[in-house]
């Protein structure tokens, strides 16, 4: 995720916090110059339990970078694992014109099918 130099503080601070309270092991790293930080959550792909844990862990601090004004992703874009954050990020009207741009450009679906901007 990516927030504003001015919240990144506060935003790392209450990530910590949420890391540790997850249970699972965890590591912050990021080049933070430009308000970018990334978790690598550790997590048994086995374990239901786990990865329950990792995905709300993700899904709160995505709405953290949001609220703080900041994105989901501050590098590669929106991909499969931040879709469902898109229209939360920019808005329905946005999502609606990224729609219409992809049918544009790709009528018959055949570039990513169901991937970045499903119907």
């Amino acid at each position: 995720m990516c927030v504003p130099i001015s919240r990144l503080a506060d935003c790392i601070a209450a990530t910590e916090t949420d890391c540790a309270q997850s249970g699972l092991p965890i590591v912050l790293v990021g080049h933070v110059g430009d308000g970018n930080f990334h978790l690598g959550i550790n997590v048994d792909p086995a374990s239901h339990g786990e990865m329950e844990r990792a995905e709300d862990l993700n899904r709160r601090l995505v709405a953290r970078a949001i609220a703080m004004g900041g994105t989901s992703t501050g590098e590669h874009g929106i991909g499969l694992g931040k879709l469902e954050f898109l229209e939360a990020e920019h808005g329905a009207a946005a999502v609606a014109t990224m729609r219409a741009v992809k049918r544009a450009l790709d009528p018959k679906g055949l570039m990513n099918p169901g991937k970045v901007i499903p119907a």
